[in-house]
């Protein structure tokens, strides 16, 4: 037998007198490094060697003198070769490879027992709960499972890899309801959930995922926030992060959605906060400095539950569905991602007969506009997003027939169903997320127009009352318009993208009223001379009423539609029918190779 290559023996793996199968390894020769396997070309005998081990040898030369012989299998010898013998069960699972193995297996839940019952102790679940709870069974493939805290300098390595797998960052790749997302959660159970160096490495390359493969984002972003105790890391500062500037760039290419249950500090609320929607618990906390900050910065000290409260957080806005444990949680985040993949397959409706009776036929008479979205809508398919915020506007994600669809309302149970400041706020921020998605949007119209008086101009109405106009003139996505009711100034207009002329369909309800403003103050402008000169108080209060009643007539939503104001009047049974028409009519988007917004604006 020959060398194949030049380089030097390092092992001889047989012996004068052994038997030797055919492709046996028999002689072991390093060459630039690398150690190369000669092997038997036939089975034989061992009958001399040429070499041993340390020797150098050249291509083509002799190694040993093999006489070929039928080897049987009993004849052979077990050779002491690299790899060792396996067992009655197959091959032995080799060094490198168990090594790696329980390494990952003290990351999971099973080889952290007493972090898990802790969190259990507290009524939570785990990290990897959550996310086994929320991906597709076997379709998680998690990037940095091996990372520890940089805290090398002051803790052993055993020590890290007991406490800090994962640098408290878990996350991946994996399917949710079928469709892959990046998904990732801050492991509360390893420092507090707090944002560590090589955890921010993570969250970049995760980040970075997201956006060359176009994926949907969900993050858990329970957390202290900045982890100061990171000393082996070579930051001073960490304001080098690229984390939430890459985490910004995402808003308006690809869906993102925030859930938080517990605590969630600083920066972990800061990437909460940039999330499309956020999904929060009732015993959640959100700010964006936790007790230790507030404190150092001399401003008192709180108990963290203090220190926004989902109470607090669901009022003011911030959260956009509020639920009662992590299970809800998840299984919302899963009913949200579920709207931005496409139109839906088997579906019901209620009765639709039943809108026919869903505005009362007394004009001043109040109803729930939320009655009319879900007898609307497809059946149990109605999101409602910050629900405890703004109440003059109901913004609504649903189905019409399985096509996913958002929905701006009136609500007239909160200033008649004026639109204030807030609510002009809640309703832009709501058509850019729909545009910026390609989802068509309804506008349930019932309005007597823009909120008046000096205690609605000290919230600087005028600004944010615009924003419907701007936001509403830039989307590109079909929308129609229903007047349910009123339907008056320029809060009506509003309501329909700028213009009863803007939406692909304006129609009204048989109890529909338009104006230029409301009715009674259009009669006390229009007629104020008229009324003062009538001297007789009954008398010039019935003239009013004449006049009202008159304007009413004139405004009545049949009459409107006589003058081509209106592209019709219908019966509200036929409202879904009418509605799909135009919208179905449209053409889908083109695909994008980038965002159609710049972002969603997070407010």
């Amino acid at each position: 037998m020959d060398a194949h290559i030049t380089g030097t023996v390092v092992a001889v793996l047989v012996g004068e007198g052994d038997a030797v199968a055919a492709g046996t390894p028999v002689v072991v020769i390093e060459s630039m490094k690398m150690e190369h396997e000669v092997a038997a070309p036939v089975g034989g005998v061992v009958l001399s060697l040429s070499v041993a081990p340390g020797a150098t040898v050249s291509a083509g030369e002799g190694l040993l003198v093999l006489r070929e012989a039928q080897v049987e299998a009993a004849e052979l010898r077990p050779l002491a070769g690299p790899g060792g013998a396996g067992g009655p069960g197959g091959p032995a699972i080799r060094g490198d490879l168990s090594e790696v193995l329980e390494r990952h297996r003290r990351t999971l839940d099973e080889g952290r027992p007493e972090a898990v019952a802790r969190r259990h102790d507290r009524g939570r679940r785990t990290a990897r709960e959550n996310l086994g709870d929320l991906c597709d069974p076997g379709t998680f493939s998690e990037y940095g499972a091996l990372a520890l805290a940089a805290q090398r300098d002051r803790r052993d390595v055993e020590d890290l890899i007991a406490n800090t797998p994962a640098d408290g960052l878990i996350g991946g790749v994996a399917r949710v309801q079928g469709v892959e997302c990046v998904v990732m959660s801050y492991d509360y159970t390893v420092l507090a959930g707090t944002q560590g160096f090589y955890g921010h490495h993570k969250l970049d390359r995760l980040f970075e995922v997201a956006a060359r493969q176009r994926l949907p984002l969900i993050i858990f972003a329970e957390g202290g926030g900045g982890r100061p105790g990171d000393t082996s890391s070579p930051s001073v500062s960490g304001l080098d992060v690229m984390g939430f500037a890459l985490f910004g760039r995402l808003s308006g290419l690809v869906p993102l959605i925030g859930v938080v249950s517990g605590r969630c500090f600083a920066g972990n609320a800061a990437l909460l906060g940039c999330c499309d929607v956020i999904i929060a618990t009732r015993d959640s906390s959100i700010g964006m400095a936790g007790p230790a900050m507030i404190e150092g910065g001399g401003l008192g000290r709180f108990h963290p539950d203090e220190v926004g409260p989902a109470a607090v957080q669901n009022a003011n806005g911030v959260i956009d569905v509020l639920v009662g444990d992590e299970a809800e949680a998840v299984a919302t985040a899963k009913r949200y991602l579920s709207y931005f993949q496409g139109r839906g397959g088997p579906w019901t409706c209620p009765d639709q007969d039943l809108l026919r009776h869903a505005i009362p036929e007394d004009r001043m008479r109040v109803y729930d506009v939320r009655r009319v979205v879900a007898g609307l809508a497809d059946t149990d398919s109605v999101l409602e997003l910050r629900a405890g915020w703004a109440p003059g506007i109901i913004t609504s994600l649903a189905r019409l027939a399985g096509l996913p669809v958002g929905i701006i309302a009136n609500n007239p149970a909160h200033l008649g169903g004026a639109i204030d400041a807030d609510g002009a706020d809640k309703a832009a921020r709501f058509m850019q997320l729909c545009d910026g998605f390609d989802l068509p949007i309804v506008f349930l119209c019932d309005t007597p127009g823009f909120m008046v008086g000096p205690d609605a101009e000290r919230t600087a109405q005028v600004r944010h009352f615009a924003r419907m106009f701007v936001v509403g003139g830039s989307i590109t996505v079909p929308y129609a318009t229903v007047v349910l009711r009123k339907g008056y100034g320029l809060g009506a207009q509003a309501m329909a993208g700028g213009s009863f002329r803007a939406p692909l369909l304006t129609v009204a309800w048989p109890t529909g009223e338009i104006g230029g403003m409301g009715l009674e103050g259009a009669v006390r402008l229009g007629f104020r001379r008229q009324l003062e000169a009538e001297p007789d108080e009954t008398r010039r209060g019935e003239l009013e009423a004449q006049l009202i009643a008159a304007a009413y007539r004139n405004g009545k939503a049949l009459n409107a539609a006589s003058h081509f104001e209106l592209d019709d009047v219908i019966d509200p049974a036929t409202t879904r029918f009418r509605l799909l028409s135009a919208l179905d009519a449209t053409p889908p988007p083109p695909p994008r190779a980038g965002k159609k917004r710049p972002c969603i604006d997070t407010w």
